[in-house]
C-alpha cells in the first residue's frame, strides 16, 4: 500500500538556540530521503524528533494528512529508527537481543530467510554482543528495528565507520526495503549511501534545503562548509 509523508515546519530549540527552524520535505513509498549536513547541524535532532525520541517545539509529521506527532502509538508502530550508537545488552548475544523483539519462530523465518537472513545475522547469531565489531552491531540493532515491520526507517550514519562488505550488505537491504515500498530517511556523509537516495537536503541553519547530487563530492563539500 502506497503512502506520503510530509514533514512540516519542524523546530526544535534547546534551551534558547534554535537547531530546528522550519525543517521541512516530502517522500512517497520506495524513496530514499538522504539528510546531509556539517556536524552539529541538527542531523540527528531530525531523526530524534521525526522517531518520537524528542518531543517539536513546532511543527507536523503527517502521514497521509494524519499527524503522527499527535497519534504517538501510531507513530511507533509505523517507524523503525537506528541512532548512531548501537542500543543493544552487550552481556547477550545476538540472538538473545533479538528475542527481545521477535517470537523464536519468526526469528528463525527471518533467519533463514527474511531481512535478518540478508543483513547477514545468522554469521554472528551466537556470539555475545561485546565481541562482536561495530559493523556486526550495527547490522543486529537494524534487525532488532525492524522486527515489527515498520514502514518508515529512519537511520543515522548507518555505515559510519564500517568496511565494505557491511555497508554493500546494507545498501542491498536497503534497495530492498525501498523495493517493497518502505520509506528511507538517511542522515548520511556516505557516498555509497548519497547514491540510494531519490532526494537530498542539506539542513543548515535549521532550514532543509534541497540539494541535487550528481556525484560530484568536491562541489558537495564545498556546499556542506558554507
Amino acid at each position: 500500500m502506497s503512502m506520503k509523508i510530509e514533514v512540516r515546519q519542524i523546530q526544535k530549540k534547546y534551551r534558547k538556540k534554535a537547531v530546528l527552524k522550519q525543517a521541512s520535505f516530502a517522500a512517497e513509498s520506495g524513496m530514499c530521503v538522504g539528510i546531509l549536513g556539517s556536524n552539529g547541524s541538527g542531523k540527528s535532532t531530525l531523526l530524534s524528533v521525526l522517531a518520537g525520541v524528542q518531543r517539536p517545539d513546532g511543527g507536523e509529521f503527517l502521514l497521509d494528512g494524519t499527524d503522527l506527532f499527535q497519534k504517538r502509538r501510531q507513530q511507533a508502530e509505523l517507524i523503525g529508527y537506528i541512532p548512531q550508537g548501537t542500543p543493544l545488552l552487550e552481556e547477550l548475544t545476538a540472538w538473545d537481543n533479538l528475542r527481545l523483539w521477535y517470537d523464536k519462530e519468526t526469528l528463525k523465518r527471518e533467519l533463514s530467510d527474511g531481512a535478518l537472513a540478508m543483513l547477514g545475522i545468522d554469521d554472528f547469531i551466537k556470539i555475545r554482543v561485546s565481541k562482536l565489531s561495530g559493523g556486526m552491531k550495527k547490522r543486529l540493532a537494524i534487525g532488532c528495528a525492524v522486527a515489527h515491520s515498520p514502514r518508515i526507517l529512519l537511520l543515522d550514519e548507518p555505515s559510519a565507520a564500517l568496511d565494505l562488505v557491511c555497508k554493500e550488505r546494507l545498501a542491498a537491504y536497503f534497495r530492498r526495503y525501498k523495493a517493497e515500498g518502505g520509506i528511507l530517511i538517511l542522515a548520511t556523509h556516505d557516498t555509497q549511501e548519497l547514491d540510494l537516495c531519490d532526494r537530498w537536503y542539506i539542513l543548515r541553519d535549521g532550514f532543509l534545503v534541497p540539494y541535487e547530487y550528481d556525484g560530484n563530492v568536491s562541489r558537495l563539500a564545498d556546499q556542506l562548509s558554507r
